[in-house]
């Protein structure tokens, strides 16, 4: 465990000036609160905020983030007051301990509405003050390096949390030694067989690969000495994470993976970085396509270095960075390399602007109220490699890749793309679907009387053009279920010999529509056309209740808008949908719901109730306003059709092999398909039947143990 006095001495390397008192103080605070703690590893709990404290110092972080990192989770662990904190600390480090703390405290109806709620308070925080997701990230490094601690469920959720959210929020900084170890040490638990495979083949070729590492290394040094170029040349191994996406992304076995060892070259000036590329390029042949000048065009996180692979002295794939010094800096550090935060100033500007992503998830998120929904556009939003484009004046505009000319349209102005009509990339017309190419010029028409289609949303890419195009369909969607919800509230109130126009506009109306949690009669109208609420629950709410035989009768209008069984028909089904009985139910073929996924359900006008995986892209491209709640039935025991595919080396027995392992467990295979690529790797495509998620993580588990096989994976 580290001690504050090694703290106290870090910081005071590099920011002698400070009030290091201050550290102290808090270090005592955090021991006093934290008092009898312990945590699953036996240590006190205060080695933890030590922990942190020490991973902050080592970014080289203002006093003002090392004080908050002692006290990062006094406020929601301990008996300590937001009050106390702010009177002892001041308001700032209050600011920061308030924007890392969790919101435990409050009541979720999931722990996915939790996570989301969490999150989107911490981005809130983040884009006020950054060093809220620095602390952050600090307190996952440590949590992710004592994970093994905790039950495997657990271990499981926050390895994948750390996979999805904060790996990728530590490469859009600029932090990448703190995203490599995240990305690592989730790998290793959410893929323990294939993390511990690829150990094992790095393991057996690593004196082979030493010994071509110093040739390489040596060839280089001897180039740049001949044209007086002084500097370093390093070799690296690339992490188990990235070999394996490499294997899975390229369809290539371990043997054909080359690019393990990644170079280095580290020179004094940009004039020298170009010299040296040319030496290389002269010396081995470049892969056109594989290079890229971040100097001239720096990444968004302020990344800058040119890439190259070349084929080498025996004709493998070399990758080579070549940088300068302060470069290096920057890309071990991010935007810790680049702290101002001094006594009472905030960060500086031009850092700010190029950190303006942090604003833009922020805002392309505050639309989005399920949870589901927005845990995955966070994601979609965080997991981004950029393509830059440029507007006819010159102007260059940051997309994520696979963007289309819709995507850039909203990103122009939100009624840019609205009235969008056609593209020109380039001089040239092109379709809305066309994917952008870092270099394109973009010019977008538009018409005044143009809408945006609900056909965009199969392309588009960012989540700010999805959010807008929903947006717009949702409000001609509301208009329209306004209308039918009036039309059926109207006939259920005449057989009562009421006028529900009259009505509508009373108080007493204003009353029901709050009664079912709407703040205006027309959100409980358009509710009534979605099919979410009944017009009798409505008239129910007005006049006594009446005989159950009137209540049929006045139900149908409902039961044949969405889709309800009758009782002759009435079935048994796996979901439970909250609230109505006897709907008609099926599943989504896109996404293949088993029992144990995360489910949402969607109301299909005349065909009842479709039900999507919370993460399914369909699902999240339909209209939430058609949403309804629904639950596994666990008393209803089905097989459930999933579609899984395996990625292998060719070899004899192969799917005889597979097919055995799948069977053991249970399971029917209800379809399989299977091609062999012109490279000897064999993709195979597997519907079976499972009984729920666990089932199918037992027979996935199964196929990844079979000779060769590379890669296994649910579709879907």
């Amino acid at each position: 465990m580290i001690r504050i006095n090694d703290i106290i001495d870090k910081v005071a390397e590099y920011q002698p000036q400070t009030d290091l008192d201050l550290i102290d103080r808090a270090y005592i605070y955090s021991a006093r609160v934290h008092e009898g703690q312990v945590r699953l590893s036996g240590e006190p709990y205060l080695s933890h905020p030590l922990e942190v404290a020490g991973i902050l110092s080592d970014m080289k972080l203002d006093i003002t983030s090392v004080v908050a990192g002692l006290l990062h989770d006094v406020i929601e662990d301990t008996h300590a007051s937001p009050e106390e904190v702010e009177e002892l600390f001041g308001p700032e480090v209050l600011h920061i301990v308030s924007g890392v703390t969790k919101l435990s405290s409050l009541s979720f109806h999931s722990s996915r509405a939790r996570q989301a709620e969490s999150l989107r308070k911490m981005f809130l925080a983040m884009a006020d003050d950054i060093r809220v997701i620095l602390i952050k990230l600090a307190d996952r490094l440590h949590n992710m390096r004592t994970l093994q601690f905790h039950k495997p469920s657990k271990r499981l959720e926050i390895a994948r949390e750390t996979l999805d959210i904060y790996a990728p929020i530590s490469a859009r900084l600029g932090i990448y030694w703190i995203k490599n170890e995240l990305e690592e040490s989730s790998f290793k638990y959410l893929q323990t067989d294939e993390y511990d495979r690829i150990h094992n083949l790095v393991d057996k070729s690593s004196g082979e690969r030493e010994k071509f590492m110093e040739t390489v290394k040596n060839l280089i040094k001897k180039k740049m000495e001949e044209s007086n170029l002084k500097g370093e040349v390093l070799g690296r191994n690339k992490n188990y994470f990235s070999i394996y996406n490499k294997m899975v992304s390229q369809n290539l076995p371990f043997e054909e993976i080359y690019d393990i060892i990644a170079f280095r070259i580290i020179l004094d000036s940009i004039s020298q970085c170009y010299e040296a590329l040319g030496l290389i390029h002269a010396m081995w042949k470049p892969i056109d396509h594989k290079f890229k000048d971040y100097i001239a065009r720096p990444k968004p996180n302020m990344y800058q270095s040119l890439h190259t692979t070349v084929i080498g002295p025996s004709g493998e794939r070399i990758e080579i960075q070549i940088r300068t010094w302060e470069m290096d800096r920057v890309a071990k550090s991010g935007i810790a390399a680049h702290w101002s935060y001094k006594e009472g100033r905030r960060i500086d500007e031009n850092i700010s602007e190029k950190f303006a992503w942090i604003q833009d998830l922020v805002e392309n998120q505050e639309n989005f109220r399920d949870p589901g929904e927005y845990l995955e556009n966070v994601r979609i939003d965080l997991f981004q490699d950029e393509v830059y484009v440029f507007t006819p004046r010159g102007e260059i505009k940051t997309l994520p890749r696979g963007a289309t000319a819709v995507d850039f349209a909203y990103m122009i102005h939100t009624e840019v793309g609205n009235q969008c009509t056609g593209a020109k990339v380039n001089g040239q017309l092109v379709p809305l679907a066309y994917k952008l190419k870092t270099g394109d010029i973009i010019e977008i028409t538009t018409s005044k009387n143009h809408h945006p289609s609900k056909d965009w949303l199969k392309y588009v890419k960012t989540v700010k053009a999805r959010s807008k195009i929903r947006h717009w369909i949702k409000t001609q969607e509301k208009e329209r279920s306004i209308t039918l919800g009036r039309e059926m509230l109207e006939k259920a109130f005449r057989k009562e010999k009421l006028s529900f126009l009259n009505l509508m506009k009373s108080e007493q109306m204003v009353e029901v529509a709050a009664d079912f949690g709407f703040k205006a009669v027309d959100d409980l109208i358009a509710n009534v056309g979605y099919g979410k609420i009944t017009p009798l629950q409505v008239v129910r709410k007005i006049v006594p209740k009446r005989e159950a035989e009137a209540a049929t009768v006045e139900e149908s209008i409902f039961n044949k808008l969405i889709g309800r069984v009758g009782r002759k028909k009435k079935l048994k089904t796996g979901v439970l949908v909250k609230g109505v009985d006897d709907i008609l139910i099926k599943f989504g073929k896109c996404c293949q719901p088993v029992p144990g996924d995360s489910i949402v359900g969607y109301i299909t006008r005349g065909f009842g109730v479709t039900v999507h995986r919370t993460n399914c892209v369909n699902a999240l491209r339909m209209n939430p306003e058609r949403q309804i709640e629904v639950e596994w039935n666990r008393e209803v025991g089905e097989v459930y059709p999933v579609k899984i595919r395996i990625i292998s080396q060719d070899r004899v027995g192969l799917l005889a092999d597979v097919v055995g392992n799948i069977s053991k467990f249970g399971a029917n295979i209800l379809n399989a398909t299977s091609e062999i690529r012109d490279n000897k790797m064999v993709d195979s495509f597997f519907t079976i039947g499972v009984e729920d998620i666990s089932h199918l993580d037992k027979i996935l588990s199964a196929v990844r143990k079979v000779k060769r096989v590379q890669d296994v994976k649910r579709v879907g």
